[in-house]
């Protein structure tokens, strides 16, 4: 499929890929308060230096759900300043556009509104940190889309069932069927999927001359048994899939042999964690199709910070740190200082001869304190640090790796230990996950009856990320109601014990309603 003959001209469509832009992240923070609004107007800068026909984002455009007022007015001026002007669209929109964006109150792509003057098109899904929530099941998208700046595809409102409409595209003979989904919880995706739920409606003329492009918001990487999308759950008349959600750049096109389709995944364009994944060099994609053909560039984006990440297991240099020398300390605070002093060297390298690259790059030493070693007063380590790196407080990262007798002895929540976390380590803990382990560990008199762990995890979730204020008490309420309906339809007697015996028995039904909900 992949052709290095799909030169430019009027068949040719000419698409740029990002995904995960996560504008306003850490905008409050001195030194990397601007990064993602910097890397934000190099993307779109890249689009129009190319003379795309549209963008392509596969969510997470905002980092936070209710991004700031500044967050909000830096996106919009840089849409204005790059996506605006008079250069003409040439491509067609051939489906039935109310269907596309049946969410909008003004459903038709906004290069055909006669109020505007787009030059460039933005196609995007939205992504879990940015994602429809509140009784009127609006998210940032929304007002990008109200203000005729992006496109948003991709929503379904039914917990049960999702048609995915394609929005179809034409340039010149060249005719693209554009799929979407936008973020959804993993776990009932997955259900749907396997219940045969998710249902890709296909062109009704000539279905084999489109190329079949999807775009998805999803884990791809296994996070439990349902708590990720397997590819082979994809149709198998798909082309390319562009994989959103996850940051690691993996944006070369890989063929799934067992569905025959290629898979992008352009990954972040700003590192949201420390991780191993983040240290791969960011790109968006310039996608080509022409006909049944494509060719996918790579662009490396030059202002995103650097990030350069090692890891080090003491045990596995005991001729140099014996546990029982009393300056032991010492020694693995010099060892660890040279290895940070070695990833800035790399830096400064590699920084040579670009101007557009931030001056102090992350860093990350991960150290393995197994086999009786103590950690180092961090305080004072950091210090040498404080002009030089973007990230001083969490520079090292000390862990050691404990035996399952250990695990077993330890499974209650240590909530000291999480308060006294790296405030990167907290940024990837799930609210979901620390309540529901909660419930697990805590006694039998706390244990939920009405409400379940994911149900509770979930309400919890929206209170604190995106600060729905009200969405335990909509639990709550939902819960109550439906029991309350229960109960009159069984015409259960007023004892309270005769109560908790029909309660126990509806327990399960009701709890799988609220789980499908959620």
């Amino acid at each position: 499929m992949t052709s290095e003959n799909t030169r430019d001209d009027e068949d040719t469509f000419n698409i740029l890929l990002a995904t995960d832009i996560h504008l306003g992240y850490m905008e409050k923070d001195a030194i990397r308060g601007n990064d993602t609004f910097v890397t934000f107007d190099e993307i779109l800068k890249c689009a129009k230096e190319n003379e795309v026909d549209f963008i392509l984002l596969g969510g997470d455009l905002f980092h936070d759900n209710k991004p700031s007022r500044r967050t909000l007015h830096s996106c919009m001026e840089l849409m204005r300043k790059y996506c605006m002007g008079e250069r003409p669209i040439v491509i067609e929109i051939l489906s039935d556009q109310a269907v596309n964006f049946s969410n909008s109150k003004f459903p038709w792509v906004n290069y055909q509104d006669e109020n505007l003057n787009i030059s460039i098109p933005v196609f995007s899904v939205h992504g879990n940190h940015d994602d429809p929530t509140g009784a009127d099941g609006l998210c940032a998208l929304d007002i990008l889309s109200c203000a005729g700046l992006v496109n948003h595809f991709g929503r379904s409102r039914s917990v049960e069932k999702i048609e995915i409409s394609p929005i179809l595209l034409q340039k010149g003979n060249t005719k693209i069927s554009l799929y979407g989904i936008g973020s959804i919880p993993d776990e009932r995706l997955y259900r749907m999927f396997t219940n045969k739920q998710v249902v890709m409606l296909r062109p009704k003329e000539d279905e084999n001359s489109w190329f079949n492009l999807f775009v998805i918001h999803q884990n791809r990487s296994k996070h439990g048994a349902t708590n990720y999308i397997p590819e082979q759950f994809l149709d198998d008349f798909l082309d390319l899939v562009v994989w959103g959600h996850e940051h690691e750049c993996k944006i070369a096109p890989v063929r799934n042999e067992q569905q025959l389709f290629y898979v992008t995944q352009p990954g972040s364009s700003v590192v949201t964690s420390l991780s191993p994944g983040e240290a791969v060099k960011k790109h968006v994609g310039l996608l080509r199709i022409k006909g049944k053909k494509m060719n996918l560039q790579k662009i490396p984006l030059h202002t995103v910070r650097q990030f350069f990440i090692n890891d080090v297991v003491l045990a596995d240099h005991a001729s140099l740190f014996n546990p029982d020398n009393p300056k032991v300390m010492q020694k693995i605070e010099a060892f660890c200082n040279e290895k940070v002093e070695e990833m800035l060297e790399q830096a400064e390298r590699e920084r040579m001869g670009n101007s557009l690259t931030p001056e102090k790059p992350l860093i990350r030493l991960r150290v393995d304190y197994s086999g009786g070693y103590e950690p180092f007063n961090m305080m004072r380590f950091v210090q040498r640090f404080v002009d030089r790196v973007a990230n001083p407080k969490d520079v090292v990262h000390f862990f050691r790796h404990r035996d399952q007798k250990d695990k077993k002895d330890d499974e209650n929540i240590n909530f000291d230990q999480l308060v006294n976390r790296t405030s990167s380590e907290v940024m990837q803990l799930r609210v979901e996950d620390l309540v529901k382990q909660y419930f697990e560990t805590a006694e039998k008199s706390v244990h939920l009856s009405l409400l379940t762990e994911q149900g509770m995890g979930k309400a919890v979730q929206e209170f604190v990320d995106k600060e729905e204020k009200d969405a335990i008490e909509d639990l709550v309420n939902f819960q109550l109601e439906k029991t309350q309906r229960f109960l009159k339809e069984r015409h259960i007697e007023a004892a309270e014990d005769k109560i908790d015996e029909e309660v126990g028995e509806s327990s399960p039904s009701c709890q799988i309603l609220w789980c499908q909900l959620t």
